[in-house]
């Protein structure tokens, strides 16, 4: 992890809060919120799951766009993280698909509770054009985010500095860059990403956040 490094944040209780399908649906309190960010099948569920210790938290399917709400989980009774949907390919109507950007749009705009991002993306393959928009706008508005590359155990030793190499290439980003290599099945990243949070929620680093311009795709 290239930022200064944190302790391991403990779980030690988490809740699920509520689905939320617009705006008007999202938690009233002003609980500060990492939302977990990626493209449809990316693992935003599974890395949820392993993230908190449990097995079936955050719903896993094969069929991308299975997420179609913002979902909100209450960790420590400190913050919520929140499972985004994905953007890119799903298999649900237009009409899904424009009421997710919608309410996406209108999250990343105006939520002040928002402090941080888990930016996923796929280890093995190039950035999609949603990817490089999602991580441009975040960069653009000064969001706070960590770069989670996903299904590192899918890579041999050999491939996986180049690979880690091209995805800060490819997507522009500078090398000081909170980076946390991430592996559902062998845990790999966990601890780092847990360290993550705990650097973002610490006290002093929550600010009262302005209404921000969000990316015009999501």
């Amino acid at each position: 992890m290239h930022e200064r490094e944190g302790v391991p944040l403990r779980i030690e209780s988490v809740q699920f809060v509520c689905s939320a399908a617009t705006s008007a649906d999202l938690p009233p309190d002003r609980t500060p919120e990492i939302a977990v960010s990626g493209r449809s099948n990316v693992g935003k569920s599974s890395l949820l799951n392993s993230l908190l210790g449990r097995n079936d938290l955050a719903r896993v399917s094969r069929t991308p766009g299975k997420t179609q709400l913002l979902n909100f989980f209450r960790v420590n009774s400190r913050f919520h993280l929140v499972d985004l949907p994905g953007y890119g390919y799903a298999r649900v109507p237009e009409g899904v698909i424009r009421r997710w950007r919608l309410t996406m749009q209108e999250y990343l705009r105006r939520r002040r509770q928002l402090v941080g991002v888990i930016q996923l993306v796929d280890c093995r393959h190039d950035p999609s054009r949603q990817d490089r928009e999602m991580i441009a706008w975040l960069r653009e508005e000064r969001v706070r985010f960590c770069l989670v590359p996903t299904k590192m155990d899918k890579l041999s030793q050999g491939e996986r500095r180049p690979a880690l190499a091209r995805l800060l290439a490819e997507l522009d980003l500078p090398g000081d860059l909170a980076l946390v290599p991430y592996s559902i099945r062998t845990r790999e990243g966990r601890d780092e990403l847990l360290a993550w949070l705990d650097l973002v929620l610490a006290p002093g680093q929550v600010p009262e956040a302005a209404p921000r311009n969000g990316p015009e795709r999501c």
